[in-house]
């Protein structure tokens, strides 16, 4: 009896020290923070959402933009970046070039300790993204 009890007693505390590892939300917003090493020009809004059925869309500063992603573990990557077309203040449009350009590089995610969402590319930072608040 004494080694069944303390099994149970091993694993209840196993599993109250266990923490939960913080997940990619799906069809819940993200909100850009830095795009590799610069972080975004003051009062700029760039997002992101990844919905369920496999689309990536959001504010790129300027212009909407859109993409297919592929999500498999750490891995995600995205398709073709698209975007609408309206034209900004230069060094908005440059930023948002900038964005759309690491999206495309993107092959894997993480959330740091901070609980910032990081897209990472094969090289260099990663953007990162905070949850955004309903």
């Amino acid at each position: 009896m004494k080694p069944l009890l303390l099994t149970l007693l091993g694993a209840m505390l196993l599993t109250a020290c266990a923490t939960e590892t913080p997940a990619l939300k799906q069809d819940h917003g993200y909100v850009l923070e830095w795009i590799g090493e610069r972080p975004l020009i003051d009062n700029s809004h760039l997002t992101m959402t990844l919905g369920n059925d496999g689309r990536a869309y959001g504010n790129a500063g300027c212009n909407h933009w859109f993409a297919s992603y592929q999500l498999q573990g750490n891995a995600i990557t995205f398709g073709p970046v698209g975007s609408t077309r309206k034209l900004c203040a230069p060094a908005l449009m440059e930023q948002e070039h900038r964005f759309l350009e690491a999206m495309g590089k993107v092959q894997r995610w993480d959330v740091s300790p901070i609980e910032q969402l990081r897209l990472w590319p094969a090289q260099g930072k990663p953007l990162r993204f905070w949850l955004e608040e309903n």
